[in-house]
């Protein structure tokens, strides 16, 4: 049975540096995985969505949605012509990207109706084969797609800021220092994270040098 998110944040309470923060913001979110369905429009969303703003990203995924008439499938996606990646916003990283995802669901490459059942790093390698898919979108499928309670995204500059404010730290914890600093929380690293970002959000400690 998945832990509640009380029980989480009793666990987590323990650790002196996190007590301020959970005070402030109370239990992480709950972590459930979601459809099997939705998992191919979740990384595709990803992927149009990196590197740009919020408003912009939005416009350029709707009229994404709008073209493949509010279906995303792997086939419809890869129905989609370089005309209409281009009048849809998208650069051609993201368009080879997106048809690479779609590409490698339907031969079986990437199996987002295995995920559910995969461990953390298979999910990672097997999603990190896809162009434009790095760990860090690999993480956040996990954690947010998944439900994964122990994913650590040492390499998200909020989780950095926010770990390190909240052990009052003078400078930025570096991201190898990161990638172990957490163990010790361990099975609820998402939680972790997600309390890091909540931190830095709330502004509970001057920001560290960078």
């Amino acid at each position: 049975m998945a832990p509640s998110p009380d029980d989480i944040a009793n666990v987590l309470r323990r650790y002196r540096p996190l007590r301020s923060v959970i005070a402030a913001v109370g239990p992480p979110p709950s972590r459930r995985a979601q459809p099997v369905a939705s998992r191919f429009p979740t990384m595709v969303r990803a992927i149009v969505f990196q590197q740009l703003a919020g408003r912009a990203a939005t416009a350029i995924h709707q009229r994404v949605l709008d073209a493949l008439g509010g279906e995303v499938t792997p086939e419809g996606v890869l129905s989609l012509d370089d005309a209409t990646c281009a009048q849809c916003g998208l650069s051609a990283a993201k368009r080879d990207a997106i048809r690479d995802l779609a590409a490698k669901v339907l031969d079986g490459s990437v199996r987002p109706d295995k995920h559910g059942r995969m461990s953390d790093a298979d999910v990672v390698a097997e999603l990190v084969t896809v162009r434009g898919i790095g760990p860090w979108t690999a993480q956040m499928y996990l954690m947010h797609q998944l439900g994964r309670h122990d994913v650590w995204p040492h390499l998200d500059y909020g989780v950095r800021n926010g770990w390190s404010q909240l052990h009052a730290m003078t400078e930025m914890i570096s991201v190898k220092e990161l990638l172990s600093a957490a163990d010790h929380l361990a099975p609820y690293r998402s939680s972790v994270a997600w309390y890091c970002w909540q931190a830095v959000d709330l502004g509970l400690i001057s920001s560290p040098k960078s």
